[in-house]
C-alpha cells in the first residue's frame, strides 16, 4: 500500500459547516481523524470588524455557515514578530504591502476566497488569512461547492477511512 502524505502542508477545500466541526488536535485540527492545518474556503462576506493597522476580522458565510477570518495587519509593528522583522525585513514589508492591499479589498457583499491557517481563538474555529481573492465569477460559488464534495467523497473521507483500519 502506498504511504499517505499528510495534508498538513496543503489549503483544504472546506464548507464551513465541514471548517466549524473541526477537532483541535494540536497542533493541528482533525477532520474524522485525519490531520489538517490549511483551508480554502469561499462565500460572501457578511461582516466587517477593521482596526487600521492591526486587524481586518470578516465572515465569510458560504450557506453552510459562516467562517470567522482575521487577516493581520501589524506586521511592521507586533512585538511577537521582531525576530522575523530583523531576519527578512524585505519579506515582512513585502507582507505587510499584501496584507494592506488585500484588506483594501474586502467589502460586505463581495465574494471572497480565503486561504489560511485554521486556528482557533476564544474556543471559535476561525482562518488566519494567508491570501484572499474577490471572486468575479458568478459560478465560483456553486463551483467551490462541487470541488468541496468531490474532494470530501473521493479525498477526505477515504483518507480518514484508511487510517481507522
Amino acid at each position: 500500500m502506498e504511504e499517505e502524505k499528510p495534508l498538513t502542508a496543503v489549503h483544504v477545500k472546506l464548507l464551513a459547516f465541514d471548517l466549524l466541526s473541526l477537532t483541535r488536535t494540536p497542533p493541528t485540527f482533525s477532520r474524522s481523524g485525519l490531520s489538517i492545518s490549511r483551508a480554502e474556503t469561499l462565500g460572501t462576506v457578511t461582516s466587517l470588524d477593521h482596526k487600521p493597522g492591526c486587524f481586518l476580522k470578516f465572515t465569510v458565510d458560504d450557506g453552510t455557515g459562516c467562517v470567522p477570518c482575521i487577516l493581520w495587519l501589524n506586521l511592521l509593528t507586533a512585538p511577537q514578530l521582531a525576530s522575523r522583522r530583523a531576519a527578512n525585513p524585505d519579506g515582512v514589508m513585502m507582507a505587510a504591502e499584501a496584507a494592506a492591499s488585500q484588506a483594501a479589498l474586502v467589502r460586505i457583499g463581495a465574494v471572497a476566497r480565503v486561504w489560511g491557517r485554521i486556528t482557533s481563538y476564544r474556543g471559535t474555529v476561525q482562518i488566519t488569512v494567508a491570501r484572499l481573492a474577490i471572486e468575479r465569477d458568478p459560478n465560483a460559488e456553486i463551483l467551490h461547492w462541487l470541488d468541496c464534495l468531490r474532494l470530501a467523497r473521493s479525498v477526505y473521507d477515504r483518507r480518514s477511512d484508511s487510517h481507522r483500519r
